[in-house]
């Protein structure tokens, strides 16, 4: 646990460097965000914010999780396979921010393309898991303390999981810091989570993405400085779900991720009665911190009540497993 708390204090002060030497590099480059022309009106302002700081999360984590990470006990092929799927959802998101940028517009890669990319990652990802001496097949059900089985189900359950959590994490990132926020009271949980089930190194890399998280807030708080993109948001989806998975815990994301679960389901709800009645809508926008927003409730107050609710939720995941 001691390297745990330690990761997170090394990513925080590489976090805070690397956004000092990423901004000003970002602004020269104009690599601005290219604001959805329906967005709340407030958010036109936002247009041209630098984007793609996403890379401050990812280098910060990966440089304090890789040197304390490998100085832990526990499986270190558990962090590195955790870093490995974040890195790859990464690569999708930096494809997706680049596109955008080039064409200065807010549409990047195709969601078919995103798709099929991510699907792809994700079942190589299953395989090795199921195939993994320390994963296996097995999920751990919170509460009842028991385990189920999944068989050859397990790959493509998990493919599932992967992608909609990851697609969940990019969806919940549209307020300043709202992602960044609820991201490090998830990372918090999963590496105290790890400690208890005996994967340090695991814990340490969960560690460093608090640490990593932590220092971006300083660039990302209202009113941000920076934004962290597909590139950034996808990386923390991407993570978030190995976390859960190699510690055998996907149905705890239903807690610990139950912002990002919602944005989804909110954006399907709006799409589906949006069809079904011909153009109307049951949320103001979509997803749902969009519907707040524009109900009156200020983004930075938005953020304080997902970060609270994920801080209250994480504990009662934690009640259900160690409890």
């Amino acid at each position: 646990m001691r390297n745990t708390i330690y990761a997170v204090f090394l990513a925080f002060g590489c976090g805070i460097v690397l956004g000092r030497i990423l901004l000003p590099i970002l602004h020269k480059l104009k690599f601005g965000q290219n604001i959805y022309e329906l967005a709340p009106e407030a958010h036109k302002k936002k247009q041209g914010t630098p984007t793609m700081g996403g890379l401050v999360i990812a280098g910060a984590a990966l440089l304090s999780g890789c040197v304390l990470g490998f100085l832990s006990e526990g499986s270190k092929a558990l962090l590195v396979a955790m870093f490995a799927l974040a890195l790859a959802n990464m690569g999708i998101g930096l494809a997706d921010d680049m596109t955008k940028i080039r064409h200065k517009e807010n549409q990047g890669l195709t969601a078919r393309q995103k798709l099929i990319v991510q699907t792809l990652v994700a079942v190589a990802f299953s395989v090795y898991c199921y195939f993994s001496p320390q994963v296996g097949s097995s999920i751990r059900i919170p509460f009842l303390r028991t385990e189920f089985d999944l068989g050859l189900l397990y790959i493509p359950i998990t493919a599932f999981v992967i992608v909609g959590t990851t697609n969940s994490a990019n969806l919940m990132d549209g307020l300043d810091g709202l992602l960044t926020s609820v991201s490090y009271v998830d990372f918090l949980f999963f590496s105290v989570l790890a400690g208890l089930l005996g994967e340090s190194a695991l814990g340490a890399g969960c560690g460093a993405i608090v640490g990593g998280c932590f220092a971006f807030l300083f660039y990302n708080a209202f009113p941000a400085k920076m934004f962290m993109g597909d590139t950034g948001s996808m990386f923390l989806g991407g993570a978030v779900s190995a976390a859960a998975v190699l510690m055998r815990q996907p149905l705890v994301l239903l807690l610990a991720a139950f912002w990002m679960m919602m944005s989804s389901l909110s954006d399907l709800i709006q799409f589906a009665y949006f069809r079904a009645t011909h153009g109307k809508r049951i949320f103001k926008m979509a997803p749902i911190h969009h519907h707040f927003e524009l109900s009156g409730i200020h983004e930075s107050k938005i953020v304080v009540i997902y970060t609270v609710t994920t801080i209250l939720l994480c504990l009662l995941a934690y009640l259900g497993i160690a409890g």
